[in-house]
């Protein structure tokens, strides 16, 4: 009979991705910059009676509450590291924060929409000099926060050559959400001064709501992509990364000839896979000699090797990294 350490001794950990602590302090920073902007807007908009910087105000409580949820999801996963509830661990916590503040930017979008086609059917009057004022405030205060946000992100570097489109899969998708909607913010701002400046200087009163719905379908395109990216993960749809053609590639290249019969890959960490390979030889060969050879790929950090051999009853040999 084993006794506990022995046991211990097999077991592996299931923390595959080490968090972002960097990101999460500087997320945390941007957030209370963002609900500072937030109440100044709102009381602004408020004592001045000007309806643009009430709407801003209130704009940007959506991106203070999703940038907030995201200083959550970095929580929840850090709390939760451990939990053996987790079967590949806690990372994607993070990843369901990025795809639910994604929504956030959606609503965003439909919002400026609507009120930009209200103000461009029904034009309201504008305090100029107030709206272009705090429009600039608020410029600079995204920009700190995107700032921020950037300087948390951290790139894993492989030894592997991939595509630009592999090479987003190694991003902080959480991170992301939260620096889209900084970006998204600037962006609406950028837009703003630029359209009050030709309004108050050309008298062209239409530049403004224009302006919100190009800034709205900027929004909208952006939290498409956040959508796409954060949906696959949380729904494994992944086997088109390039480490899927690379299992393939260590397979058929072994001197033990072997053909795959299945294969499932999915993601666990920021460019971090886990596999379950069943495979079918002739050879009487364990699976902690094809576990190996795939080990060469620093990616792939939980593998699953099943062998059925051809020659007798099937029969599963199954190991774990």
């Amino acid at each position: 009979m084993q006794s506990a350490s022995e046991n211990d001794d097999w077991r592996h950990s299931h923390v595959f991705d080490q968090g972002n602590p960097l990101a999460e302090r500087n997320t945390l920073l941007a957030v209370i910059l963002t609900v500072v902007m937030m109440i100044a807007e709102i009381s602004g908009g408020w004592l001045f009676n000007s309806m643009a910087l009430l709407a801003d105000g209130w704009h940007m409580s959506s991106h203070a509450l999703a940038l907030g949820l995201s200083v959550l999801a970095y929580a929840a996963a850090r709390r939760f590291a451990h939990d053996r509830r987790f079967a590949f661990g806690t990372w994607k916590i993070e990843v369901l924060g990025g795809y639910t503040s994604a929504l956030f930017l959606v609503m965003v979008a439909v919002l400026m929409f609507y009120q930009s086609v209200e103000r461009l059917i029904a034009p309201t009057p504008i305090h100029y000099n107030q709206a272009i004022g705090i429009a600039i405030v608020g410029l600079l205060v995204n920009l700190a926060c995107a700032w921020l946000l950037k300087g948390g992100h951290r790139h894993e570097h492989h030894e592997h050559n991939h595509d630009e489109k592999s090479h987003s899969r190694h991003h902080d998708l959480n991170l992301r959400s939260a620096y889209l909607h900084v970006i998204a913010d600037a962006a609406t701002s950028v837009l703003a001064i630029v359209a009050l400046t030709g309004g108050k200087f050309l008298g062209a009163n239409w530049l403004d709501p224009v302006m919100g719905i190009v800034g709205a379908g900027l929004v909208a395109i952006w939290a498409y992509g956040l959508l796409r990216d954060t949906g696959r993960v949380l729904l494994d749809a992944e086997m088109d990364a390039p480490v899927v053609a690379e299992i393939r590639e260590v397979i058929a290249a072994s001197p033990v000839s072997a053909e795959i019969s299945d294969l499932h890959v999915w993601r666990v960490g920021k460019g971090k896979y886990a596999c379950i390979l069943s495979l079918v030889t002739s050879d009487a060969m364990a699976s902690e000699y094809f576990k190996e050879q795939l080990r060469i790929h620093e990616e792939l950090v939980h593998i699953s090797v099943e062998v059925n051999h051809r020659s007798r009853q099937p029969k599963t040999d199954t190991g774990e990294l």
